[in-house]
């Protein structure tokens, strides 16, 4: 079976995690993705710590092998050539590629790809049916849309921090950079959108992807901007505004998280706790005020789960049906039958030497029921690809390769120093 953006080809400048996310989800579909990097700087993940080779994961190089974690977890399924766009040769190169393809992103700053001339209205007079993304922190418009942003200036920006952990807690952000990498899966979205509207009508165009847009659109389902009209605080920790209860309980060995959303829940929970009593009480029937009177709500779970071992506390919930899942560590996270089963968790390979390392990268996210989407190669050798790749597209000869090669316009990886 072939996967379902086969014979799609897609020019990837982006570094670090949102681009190479939307680039990585992409990969997995089939697409040729070829990674395109300064043959002086390469891509600072590539090796940077921490690192990963034969002797396992260190934050500083214990082989000539070792490459950056990040690295290999984001290039899986990859194609990686060095070209140095900044030069007249190497812009020629590149605007021949994009003659050959389908789909160009980039993450660089505001700015930046109209200095390179690698910008929608420089591509597209090379190929008029390019699909051209760029994804930024804050957009390509706006007051804000030159303001440099990392994931953790995001997180703060779009109030995402002032809403995480307890009340009385500074502002925390998540525990994963995740405006990355959901802007990463927006991006790949929209790439994907562009290329059925392509399929269509014959049109490229252009799209425009904000981290902190789509972190925005992700949490602002929750009404927020209300919580002061409902007289309750902006931090809820654990807890949701719309049901209760709704948050983890200590449990003799672990942590149990346990959730009520419907009557019915609250009912069958009610009955494992031994508490029917409350069955005919009002208050306690009403999830108004139980909302209004979570710690109360909280207390009385507690009491119960205390006194359970956590898999015994489960079982007991589960057969009622009620929603509830022990808090597990990453490790146990990773060892869970559900996720293996469903080939979540994939073994890293160091392409320098050849050989697993000592860490995991998340399998491929979506299932496909008749065409299969995964990353069929390791992250790719910085600029392995260079020269069948200039060579195929870019029409240049051995000779026109070598000469560029001296000049310093591309780079292949049997001259790469790391």
């Amino acid at each position: 079976m072939s996967k379902i953006l086969e014979n799609i080809t897609v020019l990837d400048l982006t570094r670090f995690f949102s681009g190479p996310q939307a680039t990585l989800l992409l990969s997995g579909m089939g697409a040729n993705v070829i990674k395109i990097d300064d043959p002086k700087s390469g891509d600072p993940s590539a090796f940077s710590p921490p690192f990963a080779g034969p002797n396992g994961i260190s934050f500083y190089k214990q082989t000539e092998t070792d490459m950056g974690l990040a690295y290999l977890k984001r290039a899986r399924g990859k194609k990686s050539i060095n070209l140095d766009l900044k030069s007249p040769e190497g812009h020629a190169i590149f605007l021949q590629l994009v003659k050959h393809a389908d789909v160009v992103i980039d993450n660089f700053s505001a700015g930046v790809a109209s200095r390179l001339k690698v910008d929608y209205t420089n591509l597209c007079a090379a190929n008029p049916s390019i699909i051209y993304c760029s994804l930024t922190g804050y957009g390509s418009t706006g007051p804000d849309k030159n303001l440099k942003a990392y994931d953790l200036m995001v997180q703060a920006a779009v109030g995402l921090m002032s809403v995480t952990g307890e009340n009385d807690s500074p502002p925390i952000k998540t525990g994963s950079p995740i405006s990355d990498a959901i802007s990463g899966a927006y991006a790949a979205m929209g790439i994907l959108g562009a290329l059925f509207h392509k399929q269509r009508t014959g049109q490229g165009q252009e799209i425009d992807v904000s981290m902190a847009d789509c972190l925005f659109s992700m949490i602002f389902d929750e009404p927020f901007d209300c919580y002061e009209q409902l007289g309750i605080p902006q931090r809820q920790g654990n807890r949701i505004m719309r049901f209760s209860p709704f948050n983890v309980y200590k449990t003799k060995d672990g942590w149990l998280a346990i959730g009520a959303a419907t009557n019915s829940d609250w009912t069958e929970l009610l009955n494992v706790l031994g508490k029917k009593e409350f069955l005919n009480d009002l208050n306690m029937m009403d999830v108004g005020w139980r909302i209004e009177n979570n710690s109360t709500i909280d207390a009385v779970i507690t009491n119960w789960t205390k006194k359970e071992n956590t898999q015994s506390a489960l079982e007991k919930l589960n057969v009622k049906n009620i929603p509830c899942a022990p808090v597990r560590t990453i490790q146990e996270a990773i060892k869970w039958e559900q996720l293996q089963e469903r080939k979540m968790i994939s073994d890293l390979i160091n392409p320098l030497s050849k050989s697993a390392v000592g860490a995991s990268g998340p399998g491929f996210p979506i299932k496909f029921s008749k065409t299969p989407a995964n990353y069929d190669t390791p992250s790719p050798i910085p600029g392995e690809h260079t020269e069948a790749i200039l060579g195929s597209l870019a029409s240049l000869s051995k000779e026109e390769l070598l000469e560029l090669i001296k000049k310093g316009v591309v780079g292949n990886f049997h001259s790469l120093k790391h």
